[in-house]
């Protein structure tokens, strides 16, 4: 990108590291509603389900589509943005303390809605489950690291973070890495966390990661000043400065919440804009 505002240059110099310019945002967002279009839409077809988290990664997935700075990264102290919004998140195989960890890649379409997202990630994450491997192969290669000694482990890993500098790194090692993608989402209300706070990478190009918590009841304040006990979802989201500002943040975190208000937009397919005035 060539109309990069002169601060956000200076910064890109001064703090070229991304875990030195990380800014958090904690939220919680309501979500009766949303449960509610759920129950309808999941009794319609029992035979797969449909997650809070499904709709939390259609909504990144438009804001990403409708504010494009969303999906900006600093790579070699210059600015890039995607043409491909790719959302990135971790499959437990087997929820035991010993079960493996494999990561996932969604890169949704311009057709895409909630309902063939939550298809294709439902498929992926029982393939995953049912294979030694991930579709895209990045668990294959990671295997094949642990079997080399450290004493070459250690150029081999200086030398890819050269060529990750200029952003040389070869396809077979940036598929399916999650930090390379536009956001790396996390669904720890699956395991009974809350949303926690997580560092960016200072490797790869992934600016934002997302944390979505547990589905609790809690006492909130409606606009005519009454209280109403609301289904609601902490979400904490970590950012590069470098590629916004607070503004256009606040802004972007919004749209989440409005989709979310109205679930009826998740039918929409993403290349369908939402309208939403962001004033």
């Amino acid at each position: 990108m060539r109309d990069i505002p002169a601060l956000q240059t200076v910064m890109m110099h001064l703090w070229p590291n991304r875990t030195d310019c990380e800014v958090y945002l904690n939220d919680k967002i309501d979500v009766t509603e949303l449960l509610c279009y759920l129950d309808a839409k999941n009794a319609s077809h029992p035979d797969y389900r449909t997650t809070v988290f499904h709709a939390l990664v259609m909504a990144l997935a438009r804001m990403c589509k409708e504010r494009p700075l969303m999906n900006r990264y600093i790579q070699g102290r210059r600015t890039y943005e995607r043409y491909e919004v790719s959302i990135s998140f971790v499959c437990k195989r087997r929820f035991t303390d010993n079960g493996e960890e494999s990561l996932m890649v969604f890169v949704p379409n311009d057709e895409d809605t909630l309902d063939s997202l939550s298809r294709k990630i439902v498929g992926e994450v029982c393939e995953t489950r049912a294979s030694e491997h991930t579709a895209h192969g990045i668990d294959r290669v990671l295997d094949n690291f642990t079997k080399i000694p450290r004493v070459l482990l250690i150029p081999i890993f200086k030398f890819i973070r050269i060529l990750d500098f200029w952003g040389c790194v070869p396809k077979a090692l940036t598929d399916g890495d999650p930090n390379y993608t536009t956001i790396l989402a996390s669904n720890l209300g699956s395991i009974q966390c809350p949303s926690i706070y997580h560092h960016l990478s200072n490797y790869g190009t992934n600016s934002i990661l997302v944390t979505m918590g547990t589905v609790h009841k809690e006492s909130v304040l409606t606009p005519d000043g009454n209280s109403q006990i609301r289904d609601v979802v902490d979400i904490g989201a970590v950012l590069d400065e470098r590629i916004g500002d607070g503004f256009y943040f606040a802004r972007s975190l919004k749209l989440v919440r409005h989709v979310f208000a109205h679930p009826e937009l998740l039918d929409l397919p993403l290349d369908e804009p939402s309208n939403y005035d962001y004033r």
